[in-house]
């Protein structure tokens, strides 16, 4: 299994970014698909998640701002990132778990940085 993140950068605030996982070695579409974060010194924080059948939830912090989706014939999951701020900079996570399942018992990708400046 292979979760691969993409897309991440620099961005001053207000910007926008859009984050790509490109999902291998599991049956996508029956897997619900999240977006976690994590900054300096801080825990991992869920962002938003997709659930095999399409809905989505998000963290009071981002809702507005941030759109995820899923492209089931692609295997990809993708986080868009409008107006961006500062307190978005982290490194960002997807992970895989079947529906009904934890994230803990998921598959994780590697992580690509945001980094949103004043």
């Amino acid at each position: 299994v292979q979760l691969v993140e993409s897309g991440g950068g620099s961005v001053q605030a207000g910007g926008s970014l859009r984050l790509s996982c490109a999902a291998s070695g599991i049956t996508f579409r029956f897997y619900a698909m999240d977006w976690y974060r994590q900054a300096p010194g801080k825990q991992r924080e869920l962002v938003a998640t997709i659930t095999s059948g399409g809905i989505t939830d998000y963290v009071d912090s981002v809702k507005g701002r941030f759109t995820i989706s899923r492209d089931n014939a692609k295997n990809t999951v993708f986080l868009q990132m409008n107006i961006l701020k500062p307190e978005d900079t982290a490194v960002y996570y997807c992970n895989a778990h079947l529906s009904g399942t934890s994230s803990s018992t998921g598959y994780w990708g590697q992580g690509t940085q945001v980094t949103v400046s004043f």
